[in-house]
């Protein structure tokens, strides 16, 4: 690598993440970062735990005088989501994070970087490594599988920590977050029937590209692309007046991410090819007008294929169509208590052809239990309504604010110390791993706080630099400061 940024301050957290950006690391694949951690931890000499799914707890007793202050937990995910641009080569499970520095930002070449958490797991392990500060008893939990479901926290048993404060280092700005939202995955499988290539017919391969994507969570209010929505609809439009047949579609990737491309194989007869071209680029048109504002970079592309694949049959590739339009996506509801939070959304997230199916995959978020199911069963109604069978994934839940928190006390007076003003209190419309580990410990008190991180994600992901070294020196000063038991 050009850039080194264990060259950065601060030195150890810089070092962690370099680390970590090494490691290939994708959800369910985090056995090489879990080595790192536990080898990390035996050559420090400091005691262990390891639950049955994976987590992991790292225990550092406290500093010499220290042992009454209360004891604290740090806590993140090993896991990254596994994005990339299509035209990018890079295997998740093998190569290392192309990691580069540009002014004040750390960014990945094509990937996301796995800012989102390595940074908070650098910054535990770096308050692990340090000899020079002055704390209390620190337990640092690494969770497995959050990008995928929260499972690693949904493993938690009681008695596994014994911590009374937790700090979750897992937020992306510089803002304290005292709740989150709880979330639910809604599928939907069609089952089409296949076939003969139609005679007379061209194959053509339909692209939809250079949207920005990100979290589907933190982002979905920004007005972005998704790109399953803008190909479905084109592909109603190309059904409708060129009696296109569908081969295939495909779009997304991951249940948590705003879809930034999508691919289509149609078939469309001989006398239409030259009339679907020019109809796919005065649709390209429409859409940039849409939304050029905020994706300049969208593009769709069309090319003559070779392919002989069948067709799936009309009435089935009607009903998807119909139903993947028309399904709600993105905003459902904002806050009336917390100004610009987002309350409830639902993000259609991912599309895939496979031999025995379309499966699509769609992601319910809301802090507000009763609109999280309402929004999963309006999600289900459309899919059924329109032949497909449905199934859920398994709901995790959110955390609800509590404004007296001691974690809170201690970190907003830390903060105004430093720096002579009041930080901002949010909730998040994200699922944080604290509503889970909530569940499990009511009487654990709990904040989240993190550097400024844009686009995870996303191969837009990146890290200010200028903020990390923020974020550590709240983190020192606050964890020298919780009051003692």
């Amino acid at each position: 690598m050009a850039n080194k940024l264990a060259e950065l301050k601060p030195q150890l957290v810089w070092k962690h993440f370099e680390n970590l950006c090494n490691i290939p690391r994708p959800s369910r694949h985090e056995e090489k970062a879990a080595e790192y951690v536990l080898k990390f931890a035996k050559d420090k000499k400091l005691e262990t735990k390891v639950d049955s799914f994976g987590n992991i707890v790292v225990i550092k007793p406290a500093s010499p005088g220290k042992e009454k202050l209360t004891p604290v937990v740090l806590q993140g995910h090993l896991d990254i989501v596994p994005e990339k641009n299509s035209d990018v080569k890079h295997d998740f499970l093998k190569d290392p994070v192309d990691y580069y520095i540009d002014g004040d930002w750390v960014k990945a070449r094509g990937t996301t970087l796995g800012a989102d958490n390595g940074i908070g797991v650098a910054s535990a392990l770096a308050i692990l490594e340090s000899d020079e500060l002055n704390l209390g008893p620190i337990e640092a939990l690494f969770t497995l599988d959050e990008e995928t479901g929260l499972n690693g926290a949904q493993a938690l048993k009681p008695g596994f920590l014994d911590s009374k404060i937790l700090f979750n280092l897992d937020s992306e700005d510089e803002a304290l977050y005292i709740g989150c939202a709880g979330g639910q995955n809604t599928y939907a499988t069609y089952k089409p029937k296949m076939e003969a290539t139609p005679a007379n017919t061209t194959a053509l391969a339909i692209t939809i590209k250079g949207l920005r994507g990100g979290h589907s969570g933190l982002d979905i209010n920004s007005g972005r692309g998704n790109s399953i929505k803008i190909i479905v609809r084109l592909l109603l439009e190309l059904s409708d007046k060129y009696s296109a047949r569908l081969v295939s579609i495909n779009g997304g990737s991951k249940h948590n991410a705003i879809p930034r491309e999508s691919f289509a194989s149609i078939r469309v007869p001989n006398k239409n090819v030259e009339a679907v071209q020019e109809a796919i680029s005065a649709f390209a048109a429409v859409v940039k007008n849409e939304i050029s504002f905020v994706e300049e970079g969208f593009l769709v592309e069309v090319k003559k294929s070779l392919s002989k694949a069948k067709v799936m049959d009309k009435k089935t590739t009607n009903n998807m169509l119909k139903g993947l339009y028309t399904v709600a996506n993105g905003v459902q509801k904002m806050s009336m208590e917390i100004d610009g939070l987002v309350q409830t959304s639902t993000n259609l997230a991912v599309v895939e052809t496979k031999p025995k199916g379309i499966f699509v995959t769609t992601s319910q978020r809301s802090s507000i239990e009763s609109e999280k199911r309402d929004t999963t069963a309006m999600v289900a109604t459309v899919f059924q309504l329109t032949g497909a069978e449905v199934t859920h994934g398994d709901s995790y839940p959110g955390w609800q604010p509590d404004l007296k928190s001691t974690g809170l006390k201690v970190l907003k007076s830390e903060f105004k110390k430093k720096y002579k003003k009041e930080p901002d209190i949010k909730a998040i419309h994200a699922g944080l791993e604290c509503g889970i580990i909530k569940e499990r410990y009511p009487d654990m008190d709990m904040i989240s706080f993190g550097p400024t991180i844009m686009n995870p994600h996303s191969p837009d992901e990146k890290v200010q630099i200028s903020t990390v070294n923020k974020f550590w020196d709240l983190l020192v000063n606050s964890l020298k400061n919780v009051p003692s038991i």
